[in-house]
């Protein structure tokens, strides 16, 4: 018994679509973090199962590329976040102003 296409790719909007709403709804900005990252999952997983349903390579090297910019995205984030706490107890979205100059 396989499963279908379809079901990876329902799984990989509820993820994209859960990541969106945790994006637009949250301020902190480590869960936004987070949210970002699951939306990038979710984009991997489409990007498998066309390559495992059209028996092709490029979908997973396209992951690779992914995960590569969602290691920079997060080192770079984390950095932004930690200075972001050495300034101010918590952090914020709307703590980023305080960030310039």
């Amino acid at each position: 018994m396989s499963v279908d296409l379809s079901y990876y790719l329902i799984l990989a909007a509820v993820l994209f679509t859960i990541g969106l709403i945790g994006l637009l709804v949250r301020r902190n900005v480590l869960v936004m973090l987070m949210c970002v990252e699951l939306m990038l999952n979710a984009s991997n997983l489409t990007f498998v199962a066309f390559a495992s349903k059209l028996k092709d390579v490029g979908g997973q090297a396209d992951v690779f590329f992914v995960l590569v910019v969602a290691a920079a995205e997060v080192v770079v984030g984390l950095a932004i976040i930690v200075s972001i706490y050495r300034k101010r107890l918590g952090a914020t979205a709307d703590d980023l102003s305080s960030l310039k100059g």
